[in-house]
């Protein structure tokens, strides 16, 4: 049964090709690049205000962000089909001190198919997305933290070639 819960929820992206396509204006106007952050391991999470779910899971990010403060680890938080304005309310409500970025066409939600809110992938310092989830959850979590600190700790998967 857990096997199958962590299949349907969580699973090892088979392309990294997405961990390549991001580039999104910050709630300032400053372009980030999911490259920018290679040598960490990024949790991108798409959400939005009006999503309910994704308004209840934004305090376990920010717990998980200030459990490993100090660590190659960041959190770049997508903010789905909503003008800045409306990001950043919400954000100085709640009080995150991670990364909001503005996908104001949703273009960026729909490249990566997070077709529900929230829709998180997490990346490996190595650029490749090594899991996602769809739908609100504990970020805070041990399990979730356990995870992140052991893709930060291993190196990056090697493709072997058979001659």
């Amino acid at each position: 049964m857990r096997a199958l819960l962590l299949a349907c929820l969580v699973f090892l992206a088979p392309q990294a090709a997405l961990a390549q396509v991001l580039s999104l204006p910050d709630l300032q106007g400053r372009m980030h690049r999911l490259s920018d952050y290679r040598g960490k391991v990024v949790l991108l999470n798409f959400w939005a205000s009006w999503c309910a779910p994704c308004r209840a899971e934004m305090p376990s990010i920010e717990n998980l962000r200030r459990e490993l403060r100090g660590e190659p680890f960041t959190v770049l938080a997508v903010n789905v089909d909503e003008d800045a304005s409306a990001a950043r309310r919400f954000a100085e409500r709640a009080d995150i001190g991670f990364t909001v970025l503005v996908d104001g066409d949703g273009r960026a939600a729909r490249a990566w198919g997070a077709r529900a809110l929230p829709t998180t992938f997490i990346i490996g310092p190595d650029g490749r997305v090594r899991y996602s989830h769809i739908g609100a959850r504990d970020w805070s979590d041990e399990r979730a933290r356990k995870t992140i600190e052991g893709l930060m700790t291993k190196p990056p998967l090697q493709t072997a070639v058979a001659y």
